[in-house]
């Protein structure tokens, strides 16, 4: 004799069977709609041309995006444009009271080998230029190199009314290697003491 089975509970009947996809399937007109999407777009890609002009793309070579070869010559007023101009401008005549004029300095038209050591460790306190006292601070550029410097160095020694002589790449090696300075220079007394050494 086969037994019943039990009636449902209250609870069990306030439940809703778990939806299944049988009984709300995706539309046939949707599922057509995506699938003449998906082929139209695969077959426009497949079709048709690339896009733009080659020859309006990037001309560089590889050569011209690896910089200049080794040995090359380094553009000093490209360095001083890169590093120099915000402070002592394309002028070279410095912002008055504020950053000192490199046309006309003594500093830079006086020994090479204190340029060399103002560029590798920079200067802090008080310096005077033609004349005028200039209280500020002026970052080492020892993260150049040494051909970099000297281009630079070289550059602002024979610009605007400056006629001073080029400065050497060795020059910055060997002061480099020289020097345990780990701070800048403390105004220009110690670049007169630097300049009275050399």
């Amino acid at each position: 004799m086969a037994t019943q089975a039990p009636a449902p509970t209250p609870q069990q009947l306030r439940e809703q069977a778990d939806p299944t996809e049988r009984s709300h399937p995706i539309p046939l007109i949707v599922a057509g709609i995506t699938l003449a999407m998906v082929l139209a777009g695969a077959g426009y890609i497949l079709l048709s041309e690339p896009f733009g002009a080659p020859a309006l793309g990037d001309q560089r070579t590889m050569a011209d995006l690896s910089g200049p070869p080794a040995g090359a010559a380094v553009d000093g007023k490209q360095v001083y444009t890169a590093n120099c101009v915000g402070c002592h401008q394309a002028s070279g005549a410095g912002l008055p009271n504020v950053f000192p004029p490199l046309d006309g300095s003594e500093w830079v038209n006086g020994q090479p080998r204190v340029l060399a050591n103002i560029l590798l460790h920079g200067i802090t306190g008080e310096l005077t230029v033609k004349g005028t006292s200039y209280k500020g601070a002026m970052p080492s550029f020892a993260q150049l190199g040494d051909a970099e410097l000297a281009a630079v160095a070289s550059y602002v020694r024979s610009n605007w009314s400056n006629k001073a002589e080029s400065v050497e790449a060795a020059l910055f090696a060997t002061e480099r290697k020289a020097s345990v300075r780990d701070k800048p220079f403390d105004g220009g007394a110690e670049l007169k003491a630097l300049a009275g050494g050399g």
